[in-house]
């Protein structure tokens, strides 16, 4: 059942990781393009984690990751971020910096919170990305400057909301790839995670939106947005 481990496996998915980065939006990459690169990212991890032995796995070590929002205020990225720790494996939760600016603190295994940092770090990069061009369209340019704020909220909202519902989509069909393999990582990978934070002895909390006033057409071309973003590399297996 356990397969031999490769040491080097873990360098290699790190520098793989840090040249995908490297090739984002600011260097000329598409939020298509960088999208991709996630998932590609995500492959690595599944081929990274199937290359451990349970007993390596158990013994892992957990860390912390953080991603800095620079916002007081809670952004778009708060209705995806769950789905980024679901598709990585990881826990995640908000707390704030010294600044009192929000942060995501991604909790799990260590290649797995560099890829829900990564992954974040793109998403909101494209979530930017497609408002800022939303904003130079005819649809718009129609909205009256008072209604601008709702509308911007509303976009970008939606754009989130596909975003992670395409994320729990591809975890499931990664999940259903590594299940062929004859181990249930998820399993093993949650308990340890699960143990590791209970040492923390943290007091997480729950929180739930309430209901949110949205403009109807800006939230479903949000959607759109999000639903053109080619999420899944077709995972093939290992």
């Amino acid at each position: 059942m356990n397969q031999t481990k490769d040491p080097e496996a873990l360098d290699r998915l790190k520098t793989r990781i840090q040249g995908l980065r490297a090739k984002t939006m600011a260097n000329g990459c598409t939020e298509a393009e960088a999208m991709l690169a996630a998932a590609k990212v995500a492959e690595l991890l599944d081929r990274h984690d199937l290359s451990l032995s349970d007993v390596e796995l158990r013994e892992a070590a957990c860390e912390q990751r953080a991603f800095e929002t620079f916002r007081k205020k809670r952004i778009p990225l708060d209705d995806c971020v769950g789905a980024i720790a679901h598709f990585c494996d990881c826990r995640v939760w908000r707390e704030k910096n010294e600044a009192g600016e929000n942060r995501y603190v991604f909790f799990g295994l260590h290649a797995d919170v560099e890829v829900a940092h990564y992954l974040t770090e793109l998403i909101d990069g494209s979530v930017r990305a497609e408002l800022g061009r939303y904003k130079t369209s005819a649809a718009y340019q129609k909205y009256r400057h008072q209604d601008r704020h709702l509308v911007n909220a509303s976009f970008t909202l939606g754009m989130v909301t596909s975003i992670a519902d395409k994320l729990v989509t591809m975890k499931a069909e990664r999940d259903a790839v590594n299940q062929g393999t004859g181990r249930d990582l998820v399993v093993l990978k949650a308990s340890v995670v699960e143990a590791e934070l209970d040492r923390l002895n943290l007091n997480l909390r729950t929180s739930r939106r309430g209901a949110r006033t949205i403009s109807p057409t800006a939230y479903e071309a949000g959607g759109e947005a999000g639903a053109a973003l080619p999420l899944n590399p077709g995972i093939k297996g290992h």
